[in-house]
C-alpha cells in the first residue's frame, strides 16, 4: 500500500520549532551573583597581593571590620535609617507628582497644552544645577535634600506615565465611557492598568535616580546619613568606611532594582516566562 501524498505539500520541508528553555528562578539568581561575586573575588586577590594598597582602598577584610566598628555604637544604623527616609520621602513626591502631571497630560488636550512645555523645560535642567537655588529657599536642612530628590524623580515617571496613558486603546476608553464609567474609575480600572508596562518603566528610573539624587543631597553639610560618613571617613583618611558607604549605596540600587522586578512579577504575571529565559 502506497501512501498518498499532498500535492500542495509535497517536497516542502517542515520548519524545526525551536523549544526555549525555561530557566529556574533558583538558577537565575545565581547567575545574577556571577557578576558581583566575580568584582569582590577581584578586589579581594588585589588587595592580598599588594596590588592595591589600603591609602588607595581598603581591603574587603577591613571593610568588615569597619562594618562590625559602626555597627557596634550604633552610628551605622543611624546613618542607614536617615539616609533611607530622605530618600524614600522624596521618592514618593516625585512618583506621586510625575504621575499625577503624566496622567493629566496624557489623557486631557488642555492638560498637554498647559502642563507639558513647562515640564520638558525643567526636565532638561539638570537637578544639580538646583542645589544653590534650593539652598538658598530651603537652607541645609532636610527640606532641602527631600526636594532635590523629588526634583530629580519626577520627571522619568512623568515621561512614562504621559506614554504609557497615551498608548491605552481609545476604543476601550470610548466603549466604558459608553457604559457610563466615571473619569476617576476610568483612571484606575481601564487607565493605569493598561498603562502599566511603561509605569513600571517609570518606577525603575525614579529609583535609580532617587539613589543618585541622594548621594548628591547628602554633599550639602549633612549632619546625618551615608553622606554624613563619607564625608567624615574623607576628613580622616578611612577608605575602608569609604568603600563601605559606596556599596551601601550600590546595594540601594540593587535592592531598587530587586523591588521593581518583584513588582513586574507580581503585577504583570504573563511576562513571568518572559523574564525567565
Amino acid at each position: 500500500m502506497t501512501a498518498v501524498t499532498d500535492p500542495a505539500t509535497d517536497g516542502l520541508v517542515e520548519p524545526a520549532v525551536r523549544s526555549r528553555r525555561v530557566r529556574s528562578s533558583r538558577t537565575s539568581a545565581l547567575l545574577r551573583t556571577v557578576g558581583p561575586v566575580t568584582l569582590v573575588l577581584l578586589w579581594w586577590a588585589a588587595s592580598s597581593t599588594g596590588l592595591l594598597r589600603p591609602e588607595v582602598l581598603a581591603s574587603p577584610a577591613q571593610v568588615i571590620r569597619a562594618v562590625g566598628e559602626l555597627w557596634g555604637d550604633g552610628e551605622f544604623q543611624a546613618a542607614l535609617t536617615t539616609s533611607l527616609r530622605r530618600s524614600g520621602l522624596g521618592l514618593v513626591i516625585g512618583l506621586s507628582l510625575g504621575l499625577v502631571l503624566g496622567v493629566t497630560t496624557g489623557l486631557s488636550r488642555l492638560g498637554d497644552e498647559l502642563i507639558d512645555s513647562s515640564v520638558q523645560m525643567l526636565r532638561t535642567v539638570p537637578f544639580l544645577a538646583l542645589v544653590p537655588l534650593f539652598l538658598v529657599w530651603f537652607g541645609i536642612g532636610e527640606t532641602a535634600k527631600i526636594v532635590l530628590i523629588a526634583f530629580a524623580t519626577t520627571f522619568p515617571m512623568y515621561v512614562n506615565a504621559t506614554s504609557g496613558v497615551r498608548t491605552v486603546d481609545p476604543r476601550l476608553v470610548e466603549a466604558m465611557r459608553t457604559f457610563g464609567m466615571g473619569r476617576i474609575a476610568l483612571i484606575r480600572e481601564v487607565i493605569l492598568p493598561g498603562a502599566l508596562p511603561q509605569l513600571l518603566v517609570g518606577l525603575r528610573l525614579s529609583m535609580t535616580l532617587s539613589v543618585v539624587a541622594l548621594i548628591a543631597a547628602e554633599e550639602l553639610n549633612a549632619t546625618a546619613g551615608i553622606g554624613y560618613l563619607m564625608t567624615q571617613a574623607q576628613n580622616f583618611v578611612r577608605t575602608d568606611i569609604l568603600a563601605l558607604c559606596i556599596i551601601v549605596y550600590g546595594l540601594f540600587g540593587l535592592a531598587a532594582d530587586v523591588i521593581v522586578r518583584t513588582l513586574e512579577r507580581l503585577l504583570m504575571p504573563w511576562r513571568r516566562a518572559g523574564a525567565r529565559r
